[in-house]
Parts: C-alpha cells; structure tokens; sequence
C-alpha cells in the first residue's frame, strides 16, 4: 500500500518471497516485487530466468513452493478465478482451436465477462488490422498474436499481464501495439510486461526488476538506474596527441580508448570535476550519452557474478581455515 498526495494506493500486484520449485530443479527463489496502481511495470531477465514460472503463479496456472503473490489485494491462489475476470494475459505462445472462426474465438472469449464486447472486437481488430472472419489455421503467428492481444484486452482489464508479447509483430503493428497498451494504461489499467527485450522496456516502463537465475537482482527506476550508472563520453580534439596518455586516469573512468584525436571512455562521479578537466584542454567537440538499458542490464549481470565470485572465494578461504 502507498500514500500518494495524501491519497491511499493498493499495490495491484504484491508478491512476497515467492519461491517454487519443480522437484530439485530451481524455479524461483525468494522473489519480492509489487506493481503500483495505474504503473507499467518492466520484469526483465534472459530466457529461463525464472518470468515465465512467476506469471504462471500469478495466474495460478501453477502454485508455488511457498511465499505468496496477491493480485487486488485478495491471494493468488486462494481467489484465482475470481481475479482471472479482471486480468488481461497474453502469453509469448499462443494456441487456439484452427478449425475455429477468429469472431467465434474472440465471442467464446467474452462470454467469460458477462457483459457485451462486440463493439470492443470490432475496434481492437481494426487497430491491429485482424480480419474477423478468417480461419484460426489460416493465420500467421504474427496474426495469431494479434488474436491473443485482442482476447486478452476485449473486456478492458484493471491488470495487463504481457510475456513476451511482440513476437511476431512486425515493426508497424509493434509500434501499435505500444500505442494501445499506454491507451489502457491512461484508462487506469496496471501493466506488469515481461520480456527479454530490453529496448520495448525502456520506451514503456517506468520501473523494473531485473531476475537472474530465479533471483531478483535489483528493482529500481529506468530514470534512477540510469543515473546511477556511467556516462558515456566521446571527446574529439582539435590535434592528435594533444594530451598524455595518463590526463584522463581518475577516478569513476574506465575504459579509456584514444584513437588518433578522438577519445572515449565512460564516467561515473561527479560531473564537475570531468568539465574540470575539459575546460584545460582544446576540445574541437564532445558527446556525452546515458547508458541504454541493454548495457544497464548488462551492469548488472556482471556485478552479480563478481559478487557470487566473492562471496564463493570467501567461503572457500573459510573451509581452508577449517
């Protein structure tokens, strides 16, 4: 629960030290994340990090170990038919009856809701270009994606669940896709959007937790996680070898490449004592650019195995003392 400008907010998604394994195979362990009314929230990590198998808790398609997940406040497993009419799921494959009409799928689809959704068909399938009256065998993954996005979002869902959900889109109908979910996102529904690719989570989420091998490894901001992190300067100067090879070795650079008059490195620390160093030298341009996610994510990967790296040379050295 939070306090936004005095007003009280409930968490559309808790989960707490939800763990699951599948015998002695590690699924997830220890997970903690929650995701705010009204937020689209980013869950990254590689393929068999451990998205999938916290979705399908989420979904109580399977119950974990132990921990808990809550959706709306009332338990995942305990209440999960009854959340199931408020989700809206779209999963990285999409399977349907081919025999089937797409309008007779999508209709069966919104019986579930009790209320009318024809009109909400006809303008989901105009957006995403889907022909109504085609057959399901007929279709391309790609426009069998778009079946799955449309089911998932005919009865105008409080909570979006997306694993993976661009694939098979092509370019055109990806950027429509986006334009549709921040559309339902202004209507007030939550986003939780899982996925390995890194660049559809930066242009959407405003928070994300990055998962690896069950684990979460951090939950923050994209804006903070980029400020956290090094800058990436190009420098160009006006003659070659205008500088010693050691003028930029201080602390927070790293990375330091010279190649002829141009110079890059990355820089993480305070701001002013780099322009510092810039204003003693003649400099005919520079750049200066945030890390994207990709290689913010790839920070923190590596962080995390120098850590474990560590934490494993420590104990070893612990059972030598033995």
């Amino acid at each position: 629960m939070n306090l936004k400008g005095g007003a009280v907010e409930m968490n559309v998604i808790e989960i707490s030290n939800l763990t699951k394994y599948y015998g002695k195979s590690r699924g997830i362990i220890d997970v903690n994340f929650n995701v705010e009314e009204g937020e689209i929230f980013g869950f990254i990590g590689p393929n068999g990090a451990g998205k999938s198998t916290t979705i399908r808790i989420l979904l109580s398609l399977i119950y974990p170990t132990s921990g808990s997940a809550s959706i709306f406040g009332r338990d995942c497993v305990e209440f999960g038919p009854e959340i199931k009419k408020e989700i809206g799921y779209l999963p990285s494959e999409v399977f349907y009856y081919d025999t089937m009409r797409v309008i007779d799928l999508l209709n069966y689809s919104a019986s579930f809701y009790n209320k009318d959704c024809s009109a909400r068909i006809k303008e989901l399938a105009g957006i995403m270009d889907l022909d109504l009256h085609a057959r399901i065998d007929d279709l391309s993954y790609g426009n069998k994606k778009k079946v799955g996005i449309v089911q998932g979002l005919i009865h105008q869902p409080k909570l979006i669940i997306l694993d993976e959900p661009t694939g098979g889109l092509d370019p055109l109908m990806q950027q429509k896709f986006f334009d549709l979910l921040q559309a339902e996102n202004q209507r007030g529904a939550a986003i939780l959007l899982s996925s390995h690719i890194l660049s559809e989570v930066q242009r959407l989420c405003s928070r994300v937790a990055i998962i690896k091998e069950g684990r979460i490894i951090k939950i923050d901001t994209i804006s903070s996680m980029r400020e956290d992190n090094n800058k990436k300067f190009r420098i160009e100067m006006k003659s070659e070898n205008a500088i010693s090879n050691d003028f930029f070795k201080m602390e927070g650079v790293k990375d330091l490449k010279v190649d002829g008059r141009m110079i890059s490195f990355l820089y993480l620390g305070n701001i002013n004592l780099i322009m510092k160093k810039f204003a003693s030298i003649d400099i005919a341009n520079v750049w200066i650019e945030e890390m994207d996610l990709e290689e913010i994510f790839l920070h923190y990967y590596e962080k995390e195995d120098r850590s474990l790296e560590k934490e494993d040379q420590t104990a070893q050295k612990e059972e030598q003392k033995l």
